[in-house]
């Protein structure tokens, strides 16, 4: 990112200190230092206030960091993606494996921590379904073009409408075979 070198660039120019600066944009001479080395980078307040400090357009301030921020906050999201992805089948897998024993061994206890582990493995799910909404994608197709950051054509993306409306019945479906399954397998287990 060149907005530290700017920063430092232009304020040396105003021939500012970086105590001055900071106090002018109400941070600390810590922060101010941190965003010039390029450890940090200002928030969008202190980029505004920067520019009317230096007088130079928003635009000709933060030129070129723009594509590098909206790169590393999709790269960000990505990451957080594929994390909540693994966590949540982690946590679907000790749902699942844990039901039996739990509710029918652990008594009072067992159950409390079996719904526990319920609501743990629902907020996960709702956090990935609001990254799949706020990127628009719900298929399998879709979440593969995603982390390739490859863009589907457009009949390709119309297919993939298409599957939405039955991938929940389908979904559904599936997890309440694996359910029963594992039902039947848990109850030769512990016989």
């Amino acid at each position: 990112m060149e907005i530290g070198n700017r920063i430092k660039k232009y304020r040396e120019s105003s021939n500012l200190s970086q105590e001055e600066l900071a106090d002018k944009i109400f941070v600390s001479r810590q922060t101010l230092s941190n965003w010039e080395n390029n450890k940090f980078y200002p928030d969008i307040k202190s980029i505004t206030m920067l520019s009317n400090i230096f007088d130079v357009s928003l635009d000709d301030f933060i030129k070129g960091d723009l594509e590098e921020m909206k790169e590393r906050i999709k790269e960000s999201d990505k990451n957080n993606f594929k994390v909540l992805s693994w966590i949540y089948t982690f946590e679907l897998l000790i749902m699942v494996l844990s039901a039996y024993p739990l509710m029918i061994k652990g008594g009072i206890i067992g159950i409390g921590i079996w719904i526990i582990i319920v609501i743990i493995t629902i907020t996960t799910s709702f956090k990935i379904e609001k990254l799949k909404n706020q990127y628009n994608i719900h298929t399998y197709k879709e979440i593969v073009a995603f982390y390739d950051d490859k863009k589907l054509s457009h009949d390709e993306r119309n297919v993939e409408l298409g599957k939405r409306k039955y991938q929940g019945i389908i979904l559904a479906a599936c997890s309440a075979l694996i359910a029963i399954i594992v039902m039947i397998i848990m109850n030769l287990i512990f016989k």
